[in-house]
């Protein structure tokens, strides 16, 4: 398992895939905190930083699958992943290796807006007056959220060998688990407390409770079931070369 996170991760920086993915997502996040007026914390009357959680989830929804959308697809298109198929390993860890690798890009890309962090503090009156709290909650939550998109977008990546199919579907199936339930607990169909249950198969459920900066078992059960569900998904589309 190892040696395939230590090669997607030479892939991943070896080429601009790295470099292209964490410049994309901290030029939107600086415009969104600093300078595009509607959301700069400069025009807010307090210190925070609800722009950057509230935006990140967006932008995951079209940045992760860019990440993953060739971990499969061009095994598959290239012929590879047989040759990958005859190392001593499971097809599980050939899974947990790409998909670490593909989380911990992310997390390179999430570790810069510390500094906006810093920011905020400094910027606060009295200086540090923010609600840390809720902020560890909302990385807590941004972490989750990332694991589980990478799961949805190596899935979708492994039942193609087209790299803009899985993009195309993997943004899809994040969004619809993201946005798409509560959209459907919004149908006339649903009445009673129907529609809070159908609201809280969705991920933005679990995670707005997250971000609040309470660290609830049930809100993280969800997000490792999930991404649990989406990584075995993974192994039997895998499999389906055996069968």
């Amino acid at each position: 398992m190892l040696s395939i996170f230590r090669k997607e991760i030479n892939t991943f920086f070896s080429s601009l895939i790295g470099y292209i993915v964490i410049g994309v997502f901290l030029t939107i996040m600086g415009l969104v905190m600093f300078v595009f007026p509607d959301t700069s914390i400069l025009e807010y009357k307090f210190a925070t930083m609800e722009q950057l959680f509230e935006m990140a989830p967006q932008i995951f929804l079209f940045l992760i699958p860019a990440i993953t959308m060739r971990t499969f697809a061009e095994e598959n298109q290239s012929g590879t992943i047989e040759l990958l198929a005859t190392r001593p390993l499971f097809d599980l860890e050939i899974i947990l290796g790409k998909y670490l690798a593909a989380l911990a890009l992310v997390v390179f890309a999430l570790l810069p807006t510390l500094l906006y962090y810093y920011t905020v503090y400094q910027l606060g009156d009295p200086k540090g007056n923010l609600d840390s709290g809720a902020i560890i909650g909302s990385y807590i939550g941004l972490m989750f959220l990332a694991g589980t998109f990478v799961s949805i977008g190596i899935f979708a990546s492994s039942i193609t060998n087209n790299q803009i199919v899985a993009f195309i579907l993997a943004a899809f199936l994040c969004f619809f688990f993201y946005w798409g339930f509560f959209y459907l607990s919004k149908l006339p169909v649903f009445f009673g407390k129907v529609d809070d249950v159908v609201q809280m198969i969705g991920i933005d459920y679990h995670y707005d409770s997250i971000s609040r900066g309470i660290i609830d078992s049930r809100d993280l059960i969800y997000f490792i079931t999930v991404t649990s569900l989406f990584i075995m998904m993974t192994v039997v589309s895998l499999e389906r070369r055996k069968w």
